[in-house]
C-alpha cells in the first residue's frame, strides 16, 4: 500500500494517492491531473476512484478531467448533486482499492455532503482517515459556507458536533489524519503548519475535540470570529458541481505571447486586469499604469480570488519569464480562465518600447517612524488577528481581504502608509489604491518584521477571542 501526500503551498491544500495492488485512489485532486496519472503509470496501476470529501470553495477539484481521461468513478458522500455522473455513496458504504477498503463516513457540517474517507489496510485495520475539510489539524471546517434555506451556520456548526462526536472521535487514537488543507488556508480560522496527523494528538490538542465540550460551546467557539469568506468561494463550488473546461485547454488559449502594442489594445479594448506577478522590489521599481500586483512567490491563487471579485473577468499577465504557464495554471486552480494573453519579454519590452511606466513609493521602517512622529496616517492591511495581537498604535486596521470596504478611510491628498507582515500585501494594496486613483500612499518595505526593529510605539495585548 502506497499513501502519498501531495501538498500545494499556495492553496494550503492536500489530494492524497493511494495506490494497492495495481488500483488507485485519488482524494481532492488538483485541477491538472497529469501527475496522478503518470504516478499510476510508473506504479502499473490503474485509478480506480476519485473521493470528493465536498465540494470545494477554495479550488477547482480535477474530479471531472481525471474521470474523463481515466474511466475512474467519482464519489461523493451522500446528499451530493451533480450535473456530472458520479456514485452518490451512502454512508459506511465500503470501496475496494486492491488489497484495501475505503469506508464512506458521512460528515455533514461543513457542508451537508461532507464526508471522511476511512482506509482500513490488508488486515481490515482502521489505518487512516482522509477528513476533507471536517477535521483540519488544530481546526474544524467552518459552518457558514453551505447556508441555505433555513439551515443557519449554527445548524451547520451543530450537525458538525455530532459528525465529529460519533464518526470521527470514535476511532482509536492511531489512526492517521490527513486532512484537506493547512495552515493559510480560509476554510477555517486556526489550522496547524502540519499536514498529517492522529485521532489522538488531535483529542489532546484541538478546541474543537474537547471531551467536556457541550454542542453549545462548541457551536459558540466554532462560529466566534469568522469572516465573510472570499467572493470566489461560491463560484468555485458552482464549477465543481457542475463541471468546467480541460485545464489543458485553458492553458492553450490563454498562453499568447502578445506585443507591447498588441498587449495595450487588447488591455483598452477589453478592460481586462493588468495583472503584474512580478516579486513585489521589481513592481515597485516600475509597471504598467493601472497594473494591480499579486506575486506568484506568495499565496497568489487565494489572493488573487479574494480581490479580483469576477472569475469571467478578463485578465492580461505581466509575468517572469519562464513562469507565465505556471501563473495560468494557478490562475485555472481558482477558477480564472479567461487570461487572454501575456506581455512577451515581460515588463522589460515594456520598458524598451518607451511606453508611460509608473512607480510606487517604498521606504524603510525607519523612515515610517519619522513620518509618523510627523503625524502622517499609517494603515495595517494585515489581517484582524495579526492587528489584534501586536500593532502600531496609531495605525489603522483595513485588512487586505476587505479593502474596498475601507476605501474611503484612506486620505485622498496627505501622503499615508501602508504595511503588512513582510511587504508582499501591502505592495497588493498600494497597487490597488494606486489604480484607484491614491497616487499618495506609500508602501512600508519589509513590514511588521522591519517595524519591530525601530522604536516605534506598538501595542502588545493580546485579546484570546479574536484571535482566530
Amino acid at each position: 500500500m502506497i499513501i502519498e501526500q501531495i501538498y500545494t503551498g499556495c492553496l494550503a491544500q492536500g489530494a492524497y494517492y493511494i495506490e494497492s495492488n495495481g488500483e488507485v485512489a485519488i482524494v481532492d485532486p488538483l485541477r491538472e491531473v497529469q501527475d496522478y496519472i503518470d504516478k499510476a503509470v510508473k506504479d502499473n496501476a490503474k485509478i480506480k476512484y476519485i473521493f470528493e470529501t465536498h465540494f470545494h470553495a477554495d479550488f477547482v477539484s480535477g474530479h471531472v478531467t481525471l474521470a474523463e481521461k481515466t474511466g475512474a468513478k467519482i464519489v461523493y458522500g451522500p446528499s451530493a448533486k451533480t450535473n456530472f455522473d458520479a456514485i452518490i455513496a451512502e454512508n459506511n458504504q465500503v470501496f475496494n482499492v486492491g488489497d484495501i477498503t475505503i469506508t464512506v463516513l458521512h460528515t455533514p457540517g461543513h457542508t451537508m455532503e461532507s464526508s471522511c474517507f476511512l482506509l482500513k489496510d490488508e488486515n481490515g485495520k482502521d489505518h487512516a482517515l482522509f477528513s476533507g475539510d471536517t477535521l483540519f489539524l488544530g481546526d474544524v471546517g467552518r459552518p457558514d459556507l453551505a447556508q441555505k434555506g433555513d439551515i443557519t451556520e449554527k445548524d451547520l456548526a451543530g450537525f458538525l458536533y455530532d459528525s465529529l462526536r460519533n464518526k470521527v472521535m470514535t476511532l482509536t487514537d492511531d489512526v492517521i489524519v490527513y486532512p484537506a488543507h493547512g495552515a493559510g488556508s480560509a476554510c477555517g480560522k486556526n489550522l496547524s503548519k502540519e499536514t498529517v496527523g492522529t485521532i489522538g494528538e488531535q483529542k489532546k490538542t484541538n478546541y474543537a475535540l474537547r471531551a467536556d465540550m457541550t454542542k453549545e460551546e462548541f457551536v459558540n467557539e466554532v462560529t466566534d470570529g469568522l469572516l465573510p469568506p472570499p467572493a470566489y468561494f461560491p463560484l468555485n463550488v458552482k464549477l465543481n458541481k457542475e463541471g468546467y473546461k480541460n485545464v489543458d485547454d485553458v492553458i492553450k488559449n490563454s498562453a499568447k505571447p502578445l506585443s507591447v502594442n498588441d498587449f495595450e489594445i487588447i488591455a483598452n479594448e477589453t478592460g481586462a486586469v493588468i495583472l503584474d506577478v512580478r516579486h513585489q522590489t521589481e513592481f515597485v521599481k516600475g509597471f504598467i499604469p493601472q497594473s494591480i500586483f499579486i506575486g506568484i512567490d506568495g499565496g497568489f491563487a487565494p489572493w488573487v480570488g479574494a480581490l479580483i471579485k469576477d472569475i469571467k473577468q478578463p485578465i492580461l499577465l505581466v509575468a517572469p519569464q519562464g513562469k507565465e504557464e505556471d501563473t495560468i495554471t494557478r490562475l485555472s486552480r481558482v477558477g480564472f480562465d479567461n487570461v487572454l494573453g501575456y506581455l512577451g519579454g515581460s515588463f522589460e519590452s515594456w520598458k524598451k518600447s518607451d511606453k508611460e511606466i509608473d512607480t510606487l513609493t517604498s521606504v524603510s521602517a525607519d523612515i515610517l517612524e519619522q513620518k509618523i512622529k510627523e503625524k502622517n496616517p499609517v494603515f495595517d492591511v494585515r489581517k484582524p488577528g495579526e492587528y489584534a495581537s501586536e500593532h502600531i498604535k496609531v495605525a489603522e486596521s483595513t485588512p487586505l481581504d476587505f479593502l474596498n470596504d475601507h476605501i474611503s478611510e484612506f486620505p485622498k491628498k496627505e501622503n499615508f502608509y501602508v504595511h503588512c507582515a513582510g511587504g508582499y500585501r501591502s505592495v497588493i494594496a498600494a497597487s490597488i489604491l494606486k489604480a484607484r486613483g491614491f497616487h499618495n500612499v506609500i508602501d512600508v518595505a519589509g513590514g511588521y518584521a522591519a517595524i519591530r526593529n525601530t522604536t516605534i510605539e506598538r501595542t502588545d495585548a493580546v485579546c484570546p477571542s479574536t484571535l482566530k
